[in-house]
């Protein structure tokens, strides 16, 4: 017989029915808005979205919602857990515009929305001339000639001035929202998400470094000898920053030609990405994405001379938290936009798996927000493995895998350098700048001092204040102290990808196929369809039978820390920073 229902539980279930709809609505109404500022940047559309915005900062963060959650978690023993955890996002998303400071929220919503403006509509150029930021990447990856490469490298930086003013004004108002609530600052209220602290979070990245470092130095070391090769210059201690085909060395791709996929996809198109993407989720027994998000979407560089401005980062959008789902991309036929289709499409296929009558709208989301993005990590990861891409026929079949090639492309543009890049240069600068309000004159130095210390990377030449080189990788202006996740998600996709390699493929996990078996489409669905509704570690536990580590990373490289090593013999290994002493 079940236990009768408490009058704090039945008060709390009146509460939450009309939270969840006014919350639904308001989050389609302000999704509407921004999609169209941030798909076709003009004038009006800011304006809407600023409207937007400001009612949805209204509604979440009114004083009588925060005050009567604030009542029932006083009481929390008398109610279910699924009860309490939405409680707890409504005020985690009352902290976000708390109406307790109605001219405080304004102020900051006006300036989020002038800063994605700026953002958005940004012109680079090269030598004077418009230059995309898709041709800026083609550059830096096929270019050899260092004064182009470093006139690219620097045009890729010129939004950083434009971008710095509406930055620093963001650091108080973000801090400002934040404190209101009484979290002491703009990244505590993200870790939040977690249930942890900004320390507790700075620590976990700290070790996630701790632990890969001496692969990363393997890898730092083997790569800084075959670009001064490459480039005909002496071998440097840190590797200057324009001779990476990545404009923030964040992944250092081009390096590997056996792996070198660019040839194999000349006869592909760019819709030829996108289908092949949704079908790899098909094909594991999950449902298809609607019909609208093939009209609805915007998958495809803006044409040639049409002067229409959107943003260039891949995303993927839950408009209503029920069926329109979209995503913004600038698809074209190369190995990168692949790898980022399948990423995007894997938060489609998120959204669908939790948008189901058990999951409320507050907690229509990934247990935190690393898991969204682990499992769109593990989506464009598996698509990247040379079996997948034999079967959907970018390598032919009689393709003969240069093993070490392959893994060491992996570690090169999936995940190693990158949690270097995340876990260090990303989160401490961010933590630094609003758990330590670190004063906007010292941002630049601070953000090369992180970036010659934990990537050991160099600019081509000093970078003053005058420079704000930080705000220019996006989530640094419109998704804030967004990186612990990227972080979170790339120790949880190895993890992910352990598991079914081992426990369900019975595959290698350096050379494993999703496509086609439905017990990993049930295995992830399992994991998609709770939302937030559970702890993530218990999710986690769940899944996999095992807390968060870095063993499945270790051990996937561990035949390649090998060959590093045995390369690289010799050779003076590491930068003054982190001499070799782990291993």
């Amino acid at each position: 017989m079940a236990a009768p229902v408490t009058p704090v539980q039945e008060r709390a279930d009146r509460f939450l029915v009309d939270v969840n709809a006014g919350y639904q609505a308001h989050y389609r109404v302000n999704s509407e808005a921004q999609w169209l500022a941030d798909t076709d940047v003009t004038p009006a559309h800011d304006a809407a979205a600023e409207v937007a915005g400001k009612a949805y900062a209204a509604f979440n963060g009114s004083p009588a919602l925060i005050t009567e959650a604030r009542e029932l978690l006083a009481h929390r023993a008398e109610l279910d857990p699924v009860t309490v955890r939405q409680l707890e996002h409504v005020l985690l998303n009352a902290a976000e515009g708390p109406m307790t400071n109605p001219d405080l929220v304004a102020a900051r919503v006006a300036a989020e929305t002038q800063q994605a403006s700026t953002l958005n509509s940004f012109e680079f150029k090269l030598h004077g001339k418009p230059i995309t930021v898709n041709e800026i990447d083609d550059l830096l990856q096929t270019s050899t000639d260092l004064a182009e490469r470093r006139a690219v490298w620097e045009a890729s930086k010129e939004s950083g001035p434009a971008l710095k003013p509406g930055l620093v004004k963001l650091q108080k108002l973000r801090n400002g929202v934040a404190q209101e609530l009484g979290h002491h600052d703009y990244f505590a209220l993200q870790m939040a998400a977690y249930g942890m602290t900004t320390d507790e979070m700075v620590r976990l990245n700290d070790e996630f470094m701790r632990v890969l470092r001496p692969l990363y130095l393997q890898l730092h070391t083997w790569t800084k000898y075959e670009l001064a090769k490459r480039y005909g210059q002496p071998v440097p201690k840190l590797i200057p920053a324009h001779w990476i085909a990545n404009r923030w060395a964040q992944e250092w791709p081009g390096l590997v030609a056996p792996a070198d996929l660019s040839p194999y996809f000349k006869d592909k198109s760019a819709e030829w990405v996108a289908t092949t993407a949704e079908q790899f989720f098909v094909s594991l027994g999950l449902p298809p994405l609607p019909a609208t998000f093939w009209t609805k979407s915007d998958l495809y560089p803006v044409p040639a001379g049409d002067p229409r401005k959107k943003n260039t980062h891949g995303s993927c959008w839950h408009i209503d938290l029920e069926n329109d789902i979209r995503s913004l991309q600038s698809i074209e036929p190369n190995a990168q936009w692949f790898q980022t289709a399948h990423h995007e499409f894997g938060h489609g296929h998120y959204f669908i798996a939790y948008t189901r009558p058990e999951v409320p709208p507050l907690l229509r989301g990934s247990a935190n927000p690393g898991f969204h993005e682990g499992i769109a990590e593990i989506s464009g990861f598996a698509s990247s493995q040379v079996p997948y891409l034999q079967m959907v026929g970018v390598l032919p079949a009689d393709f003969k895998a240069d093993e070490t090639a392959f893994l060491l492309n992996d570690a090169l543009i999936n995940c190693v350098p990158f949690i270097f890049w995340a876990s260090g240069t990303m989160t401490h600068w961010e933590a630094d700048v609003y758990a330590k309000n670190l004063p906007p004159d010292q941002w630049n130095a601070r953000w090369w001092q992180y970036v010659r210390d934990f990537q050991g990377i160099e600019p081509p030449a000093p970078r003053g204040e005058e420079w704000c080189d930080a705000a220019t990788k996006t989530h640094i202006n419109d998704t804030p102290c967004y990186y612990p996740n990227y972080a979170f998600a790339t120790i949880l996709k190895f993890q992910l990808n352990d598991y079914i390699a081992k426990k369900i493929l019975h595959q290698p996990p350096q050379r494993c196929n999703y496509a086609g078996n439905k017990e990993v489409g049930a295995f992830l669905k399992r994991i998609m369809e709770k939302g937030a509704t559970e702890d993530w570690r218990k999710v986690l536990r769940d899944a996999t039978g095992e807390d968060l580590s870095t063993r499945a990373m270790v051990e996937y490289f561990k035949p390649l820390q090998a060959w590093l090593q045995a390369q690289n013999k010799g050779r003076p290994i590491g930068w003054v920073s982190y001499p070799l002493s782990d291993g």
